[in-house]
């Protein structure tokens, strides 16, 4: 019988050692995605998602709980499961003399079954690079090709993590469409990402962890909903003057929450239209003048922040909860390094 869960998990525990004692870097997490869903997986450094992840893709041993993919168990089954998923890390290094042909024919061979080379090549339009060595493709080519190799055992489930991490905005794009294609195919995604607006363009579903913990899960039109609140106004105070209580701007008509943002404030409103005029009365009593002002419509990123109460951040090292740094995870010529 086949599994209509790509993944599930149970109870999901990771301890590390630390120096007051054990630290849960996972603590009790429960998840279930779908065969075809498109899912990301959110959480600020040092939150637990990268834990999780290598826990699913077989690179990590849980302390307790279980863990599923496509119905199979990693501990009776790991070749079985190795046949029909694919894993992007975060940073690929392959060899600079070898052509990008080359290397997807070279991971072809590790696979029973799956795409011919130049297919998989295709489905990341690499069709022109197919002959180019490695040292002569730009950043954004050598990712795609990183997400070819991952394709060509034609997976099941792939688990892409913060792919598009320091990509330009074309590179960024193309590989959204990569995504995309593999949701019409019926395939599973397990994206991570430091891109609000990547999860909220590609992603049927988002899980934010943080502190080892699933905090919120549903659509990211969902998320945004249970805000309260369709619309953003950020500003900004001209001056030095003494800093404003945010309490004040929350007690103004239509404003549902207000919080210091940076070297500005953010309010969450239900009527724009309401709130403005207010917000402007009381910055003119105050005899404060505005720096800036924007309104917008509330994002991903307002849920998360409003959440965790920090803004992702796209640094290359996280901190784990021992204490220490854990590198970015790389793929160097097949192997896993730290």
């Amino acid at each position: 019988m086949i599994s209509e869960w790509a993944i599930r998990v149970r109870e999901l525990r990771k301890q590390y050692p630390g120096r007051d004692g054990p630290v849960d870097a996972v603590n009790g997490i429960d998840l279930e995605i779908p065969r075809g869903e498109c899912f990301g997986l959110l959480g600020p450094n040092g939150a637990g998602k990268t834990t999780t992840v290598e826990i699913l893709e077989g690179l990590n041993q849980p302390t307790s709980g279980e863990v599923e993919v496509l119905g199979l168990r990693w501990e009776g089954d790991e070749t079985r499961i190795r046949e029909r998923i694919g894993v992007t890390l975060q940073e690929t290094r392959f060899p600079d003399k070898e052509t990008v042909r080359e290397l997807v024919t070279l991971f072809r061979s590790f696979y029973n079954s799956g795409l011919e080379p130049d297919e998989a090549i295709a489905r990341v339009s690499l069709e022109v690079k197919a002959n180019a060595l490695v040292e002569q493709l730009s950043g954004g080519q050598q990712q795609r090709l990183a997400v070819a190799v991952a394709l060509v055992g034609d997976p099941e489930v792939l688990f892409l993590d913060e792919p598009t991490t320091g990509l330009d905005p074309q590179s960024r794009r193309q590989l959204w469409e990569v995504i995309r294609d593999l949701r019409s195919r019926g395939r599973t995604v397990l994206l991570t990402t430091h891109y609000m607006d990547e999860a909220e363009r590609l992603c049927d579903r988002v899980a934010i962890i943080d502190h080892g913990k699933i905090i919120a899960l549903g659509s990211p039109a969902e998320l945004i909903a249970r805000l309260g609140a369709d619309h953003i106004i950020e500003f900004a105070l001209e001056g030095n003057g003494s800093p404003i209580d945010p309490a004040v701007f929350a007690r103004l008509d239509s404003v549902l929450t207000a919080r210091v943002d940076g070297d500005g404030y953010l309010l969450t409103v239900g009527e724009p239209h309401r709130a403005l005029p207010e917000l402007l009365d009381e910055l003119e009593a105050l005899e404060r003048p505005l720096a800036r002002l924007t309104t917008r419509h509330a994002s991903l990123e307002d849920v998360f922040v409003a959440l965790t109460g920090r803004h992702l951040r796209d640094d290359t090292e996280e901190e784990n909860s021992s204490g220490g740094s854990r590198a970015r995870r790389r793929w160097s010529w097949g192997r896993r390094s730290r």
